[in-house]
């Protein structure tokens, strides 16, 4: 396949190739065969069976200048209350990744500005990656144990809530998630104190960082005090609401929570109701946890805005105001944009292709989807419907998750799908391994490549082809790009937020469906 070599360009091009990043638009086919279709009817397909990786443009997206919080906080954290549609409410928050408001990167920018070369770009984009992947790892490794422990747990008969003697020793809800990836920003409190969030789609959880603060790690706001909110109020542990926990501590009738991270953060504190605000909405009696101790890699963010299937996520509490849907847009750093978080039943669009959602009953939190199969270069890879099914223990499925980067395979299906897809670019120059990545190219020079098409066939018929840059990306700016999946160490699939960037993605709870696309962010 010809492949063309980089030419000197001017100066001025880097704001062109930002511009044009959303222009590489996702493909979604339905299509009438069944879910067990064979590879005759997958060659039938309309897709492209290639597509052009922009090799040079994704390399000059890495080097855009990234601004620190106090920067942005106005312009890319807005929001808007875009009134009432069919009876319910309709809010939209921007959505950025993580590295735009870390310290890390903040601190690196700095030193950047006073002594800037090509050698420090390079260290800090393989500094910034090599962090995404440890919290990658601690990610996938917490939601196995998670599961792993639902099962145990559904083996044993309920415990009824106990007193503990002091705060560090409260029972832990057994919701283990991993930091997540994406913020927004939201107001809490009367009057209402803006804060960044992480957004976690397998979280039932939402929670700030409180005053007085015993342990806090750093965040870029001040830390919320409650003594200052005149609608903060404790959940008793008589409360229904506390009950709503799948494990409660109490002290002096207070309900406590307690929520551990795979890396070793955790935050620990008072359940409460309080205000919520979102541009001019107000939702009050919200149930939130008042952390005062916390510990982890938050990067500047106040806390957690749960986004999971279960009652005391954000979108369970929202209920009825909202319908039980919502839509994201998530965009990479480098395209030098921000997405979109929407909520209500107006934020689902016509067009969408939707398939299911399916339920474990383990695992509530969580968004499963079905996955039959997976196609590169139009043809799909000879892999069992099996692999991909949640069975009726709970064990296996595919997890669509925000907080997780790269989408994990069972390890017999990641092998045949990345030898597959070696094999169509066998005329690429390889690179070593790089962190997790066991496929990886020496790009250097190039201005594009042709890649083969990753397609997702998903139940009930659709396929949802990725573009490029969701699967092939860089770990640094001197040409290194890497297939951006890996092996699970269980049968647990996880889509990651990668390859979910730049698709309109949207969740009908209320029906039980997921959408992908008509749009792109």
């Amino acid at each position: 396949m010809p492949m063309q070599k980089a030419s000197q360009a001017p100066s001025m091009a880097l704001k062109l190739v930002i511009l044009l990043l959303p222009l590489l638009a996702t493909t979604i086919t339905t299509t009438t065969s069944s879910s067990s279709s064979s590879s005759s009817t997958a060659n039938r397909i309309s897709y492209p069976k290639f597509q052009d990786l922009d090799v040079k443009q994704t390399i000059s997206g890495l080097n855009t200048k990234l601004t620190t919080p106090s920067e942005d906080a106005t312009n890319v954290f807005e929001y808007d209350d875009l009134g009432s549609e069919n009876g319910t409410r309709k809010w939209k928050l921007k959505l950025v990744h993580r590295d735009k408001l870390s310290s890390f990167t903040s601190s690196m920018n700095k030193k950047l500005d006073h002594n800037h070369n090509h050698n420090h770009d390079n260290d800090r984009h393989r500094r910034i990656f090599n962090e995404r992947m440890k919290r990658d790892a601690h990610r996938v490794a917490s939601l196995v144990r998670r599961l792993a422990n639902s099962s145990n747990n559904s083996r044993i008969s309920g415990s009824d809530k106990y007193e503990v003697e002091d705060f560090g020793s409260e029972v832990v809800s057994g919701m283990d998630q991993g930091s997540g990836e994406y913020f927004v920003r939201i107001g809490v409190g009367s009057p209402a104190r803006s804060q960044y969030m992480v957004i976690d789609s397998g979280s039932d959880i939402v929670w700030v960082q409180c005053q007085p603060c015993s342990q806090c790690y750093h965040q870029t706001d001040p830390v919320f005090d409650p003594a200052d909110s005149a609608s903060y109020e404790f959940v008793s542990c008589s409360s229904a609401v506390c009950d709503r926990l799948e494990d409660a501590g109490c002290n002096a009738g207070r309900c406590r929570y307690e929520v551990s991270y795979g890396d070793g953060s955790y935050t620990r504190g008072n359940l409460a109701l309080e205000t919520l605000t979102i541009g001019r909405a107000v939702i009050k009696d919200v149930a939130i946890g008042c952390g005062h101790m916390n510990r982890g890699m938050f990067v500047g963010a106040a806390g957690l805005l749960g986004l999971g299937g279960g009652s005391l996520s954000f979108v369970g509490q929202l209920g009825g105001q909202t319908g039980g849907a919502f839509s994201y847009c998530l965009v990479s750093l480098g395209t030098g944009s921000s997405g979109s978080l929407v909520f209500g039943r107006g934020a689902l669009p016509v067009g969408a292709a939707w398939v299911p959602l399916i339920r474990n009953p383990r695992a509530p939190s969580f968004y499963y989807i079905g996955l039959v199969g997976l196609g590169i270069g139009g043809t799909r890879v000879p892999i069992s419907e099996d692999m991909f099914r949640l069975t009726e223990l709970g064990d296996g499925g595919v997890v669509m998750d925000t907080g997780t980067a790269v989408t994990r395979l069972p390890t017999a299906a990641y092998e045949a799908f990345r030898d597959a897809f070696l094999q169509q670019t066998a005329n690429l120059p390889r690179a070593p391994e790089v962190s997790i990545f066991d496929t990886c190219y020496d790009l250097y020079g190039f201005v594009s490549v042709r890649v083969p098409t990753i397609s997702f066939y998903l139940s009930s018929g659709p396929i949802l082809t990725l573009p490029a840059r969701n699967f092939l990306i860089p770990v640094d700016d001197v040409g290194t790009f890497c297939f951006a999946f890996a092996p699970s160490p269980s049968g647990l699939s996880i889509i990651g937020n990668i390859q979910q960037e730049g698709i309109q993605i949207s969740f009908d709870g209320a029906n039980g469906f997921v959408g992908f696309g008509p749009n792109v962010c």
